[in-house]
């Protein structure tokens, strides 16, 4: 499994633009990742400038959201979807998708339960639990709709 540093990450979304923008031919990640930026205006400046956003950093403490993780889960899911996996995703995807009536508004429902899957295994030192991630996504499909 391929495991990017965190600038080899950011440096993705900044080459992707950047390629976007000079029209240049993108690779199948590229791709993916530029469907991302474009449906993520308020970010467009910050790949406009890579020295300065490069090593950035986020602090969740100081209410700041970091693009790069945003961006790199829409990119993971998206991932995800494309495969079926964990067996089962897109199945819980398509029932997200109904109940909001928007595919962006359920990736960012599947990106809150991705992220406490992730947290979850941080915190135990253990490998990401499709039971974690598939738990918080039945209790969002079965909440109240909004």
């Amino acid at each position: 499994m391929f495991k990017p540093t965190r600038d080899q990450a950011r440096q993705l979304f900044f080459e992707t633009w950047r390629k976007y923008r000079q029209r240049e031919i993108l690779s199948g990640v590229e791709t993916i990742a530029l469907e991302v930026i474009l449906q993520h205006p308020e970010y467009h400046t910050i790949f406009d400038d890579p020295e300065r956003y490069l090593d950035k950093d986020y602090s969740p403490e100081m209410g700041d959201t970091n693009p790069f993780l945003h961006m790199s889960m829409h990119v993971a899911i998206k991932e995800q979807l494309s495969i079926n996996q964990p067996i089962g995703i897109c199945e819980r995807f398509a029932r997200l998708q109904k109940r909001t009536g928007s595919e962006h508004a359920a990736v960012h429902q599947v990106m809150e339960c991705l992220a406490e899957m992730i947290w979850q295994a941080q915190r135990n030192q253990s490998a990401p639990d499709a039971d974690i991630y598939f738990a918080c996504l039945d209790k969002q499909l079965n909440h109240p709709a909004d």
